[in-house]
């Protein structure tokens, strides 16, 4: 059946996309995640970082959607178009691939709260565990299959019925909040180590416990240190912003893409930086880094007794179904319109009768199936996941904003009369693009090459694509930069060989 015929996507309809693809398993781990990594004062700074450089970048994806209406599946076909058919290729098969490895972690996460109940799950990468993950991997292949409307439908339900136990359990926390407790943690420097030493510390009263107990200790990590720590940890829970992009060749109107992008992201930013603070007023650092992940039931459980515990750990699994089936939905698209121009083998524009991507959903489903099975072989497979996946989306989010910056610069797009908005649209993609590229440095050598792993080989679904259409696979410029990626490549098998990059 043609796209043509399909029912168009409303601007609820897209926000919902957005929100249901951004609010997945990473505002669960949020306590735990921060608590490890930083105190109050940290996490404020990280978030208005976070907030500010995704904020512009979702401004750029506005932009993009009124400059250049005629394009769409925005995450690669602006790279496409701004770099060439290589940084096309790069950004798309990035962005693909993370949002695959992103919906492992959601496997993993499931598994890992159902393991509090049913030890045989463990953390989520035991083979019971993998098992379970496949078969319901299968059952969402299936449904998707059906029809991207009728998906969409589904994840629509699916994020209002999400929405609700996180909006219960900000109220729970505004009530236990303690500022004593949370200026404890302001600062960040209660040791991570004092874990094994305190104890719930008697309704917040400190009773029985030494003053030594719960001091500040200087000399821990400093504060440059603690917010570097969750830079990748908050681009992973702003990944799905793009969601109305991916989708604007199914929005009613182009013009909504932009709103539901800018809508979706500010009402999932209060709602992480909620989470994210109310906790530090709940438990000390050292006790938040000590929970098992899904740590937003750890914190709720101390508050109300252990069925807060059960509240939290159903409302992740509807949480996380609901993501991953906006997840497999924007990975199969990006591979359907990145078939389309191009840019890898035309067998991934094979649609069926419902005017599903059926090739590019098969393939989507089946590198994830890979993936499951990596996952029994790494100590950390959920850490793994949410830092890899935020590596891998960096690259399609920078050629975004490279292209925006391009774009302002260059007056395309715009009319003689838009000199204003021109100028400050110049202006905030110069952010984004910046903000991108200090989260590349955040993240780290370690996940540069492993996400050369998946650029190096991944390129030959470029060359295949090029000698379909018996064009030049590369122009003098994109060889080289294939060089740097194999190399890079070649450089993270070895150290996962030798032991120097432990996964």
């Amino acid at each position: 059946m043609a796209t043509t015929t399909i029912k168009k996507l409303s601007i609820w309809s897209l926000t919902s996309l957005v929100v249901g693809s951004m609010i997945g398993a990473g505002i669960f781990s949020l306590p735990a995640t921060f608590g490890r990594a930083t105190g109050g004062l940290g996490a404020l700074i990280a978030w208005v970082i976070a907030g500010g450089g995704m904020l512009m970048l979702a401004l750029v994806f506005q932009s993009l959607a009124l400059r250049k209406p005629e394009l769409n599946s925005g995450v690669y076909i602006y790279a496409q178009k701004g770099f060439g058919d290589y940084a096309g290729f790069a950004s798309a098969i990035g962005f693909w691939a993370g949002a695959c490895i992103g919906s492992v972690s959601y496997f993993v996460l499931i598994k890992s709260t159902l393991g509090a109940f049913f030890p045989a799950l463990g953390e989520g990468n035991t083979l019971p565990a993998v098992l379970i993950a496949s078969a319901v991997l299968w059952s969402f292949h299936f449904l998707v299959l059906r029809g991207v409307k009728e998906a969409a439908a589904i994840n629509t339900v699916a994020t209002i019925a999400k929405v609700i136990p996180i909006f219960i359990f900000i109220i729970v926390l505004v009530f236990a909040f303690k500022s004593d407790v949370f200026m404890l943690n302001f600062w960040g420097d209660l040791p991570v180590s004092a874990a094994a030493d305190l104890t719930h510390l008697d309704d917040y009263g400190y009773v029985g416990h030494a003053a030594t107990d719960i001091a500040p200790v200087v000399g821990t990590e400093s504060l440059f240190t603690q917010i570097r720590s969750t830079m990748l940890v908050t681009v992973f829970v702003f990944v799905g912003i793009e969601g109305a992009s991916v989708y604007s060749r199914y929005a009613q109107n182009r013009k909504h893409v932009g709103i539901a992008t800018v809508l979706g992201f500010i009402g999932v930013l209060c709602l992480l930086i909620l989470v994210t603070v109310l906790s530090y007023g709940v438990l000390l650092r050292p006790e938040l880094a000590a929970l098992r992940q899904p740590s937003m039931a750890g914190v709720l459980e101390y508050i109300v007794g252990p069925w807060g515990a059960v509240f939290i750990s159903v409302g992740l699994i509807i949480s996380v179904m609901g993501a991953y089936l906006s997840w497999t939905l924007l990975a199969a698209e990006v591979l359907f319109s990145a078939a389309q121009s191009g840019l890898i083998p035309k067998v991934f524009t094979t649609e069926n009768r419902n005017g599903v991507p059926s090739s590019a959903v098969w393939m989507t489903n089946i590198f994830i199936q890979v993936f499951l099975l990596i996952t029994l072989f790494t100590d950390y497979a959920f850490q793994l996941a949410l830092e890899l996946t935020s590596s891998l989306v960096l690259i399609p989010y920078l050629l975004v904003a490279a292209y925006g910056v391009k774009l302002a610069k260059t007056g395309e797009g715009y009319a003689p009369t838009e000199v204003s908005a021109q100028k400050k649209e110049w202006v905030i993609a110069v952010i984004a693009m910046l903000y991108a590229v200090l989260m590349v440095y955040a993240g780290g050598l370690k996940y540069i090459l492993l996400s050369a792993v998946i650029y190096g080989p991944g390129t030959l679904l470029f060359i295949m694509a090029k000698r379909e259409q018996n064009q030049a696979v590369f122009t003098p410029v994109e060889r080289g930069f294939f060089i740097i990626a194999l190399a890079a490549a070649a450089i993270a098998i070895y150290c996962l060989y030798s032991g120097v990059i432990n996964v």
